[in-house]
């Protein structure tokens, strides 16, 4: 791993200090709050959504999870937000919007990415957990609903405590985040849209 570049970052939640860093030949983004290293520090583990965080897609929770983590992160004064570039589960954008096209037939997320002959979910956090090493992280309040991420992390020798990441997400979303909890096993017990 490699770190390639840090400066100030003024953003909508407070000023951050943004850190570009390499990891296997693909550029991720560290946004860190305050000293992160040592115990108990508050982390989200974001992979890239193009479609939702840059162009507004409905069709996904993806920017609410991100803007309440950094905002979460600014609001302690200590925290990290570790931004990986794995677009659409890992699947990369040209697959993600093949797979968008079979959810507009009637397929579910999962059954697209199979039906394309791709994995379920295709992440990978070892960049993540190079990183917190990296930067002297030890144990992480780690704002998720995804078990498999926790699992991840822990088994990269970072202790792991899982927070809830509860956001509000358009209507549209709807099929996208009971997909999510019912076959992909994340942890939202009676996850509602807004309306």
């Amino acid at each position: 791993m490699i770190w390639r570049a840090a400066a100030p970052l003024p953003t909508e939640s407070g000023l951050l200090e943004i850190r570009a860093f390499e990891f296997e030949g693909v550029e991720h983004v560290a946004l860190l709050a305050g000293d992160v290293a040592g115990a108990d520090l508050l982390v989200r583990i974001h992979s890239e959504c193009l479609t939702g965080e840059a162009f507004g897609s409905l069709k996904c929770d993806c920017a609410a999870q991100l803007d309440d983590a950094l905002e979460r992160v600014a609001a302690e004064g200590r925290g990290l937000v570790l931004y990986l570039r794995q677009e659409g589960r890992g699947i990369g954008i040209t697959n993600k919007i093949r797979a968008y096209a079979l959810q507009a037939a009637g397929a579910d997320t999962v059954d697209a990415n199979i039906a394309l002959g791709l994995p379920e979910d295709g992440r990978d956090y070892r960049a993540a957990a190079a990183a917190m090493q990296d930067l002297g992280v030890r144990s992480v309040r780690l704002i998720t609903n995804n078990p498999d991420k926790c699992r991840a992390i822990q088994e990269a020798g970072i202790a792991v405590t899982r927070v809830p990441s509860h956001v509000a997400y358009p209507v549209q979303a709807q099929d996208y985040v009971d997909t999510k909890r019912d076959r992909m096993r994340h942890l939202l017990p009676g996850a509602r849209a807004m309306h």
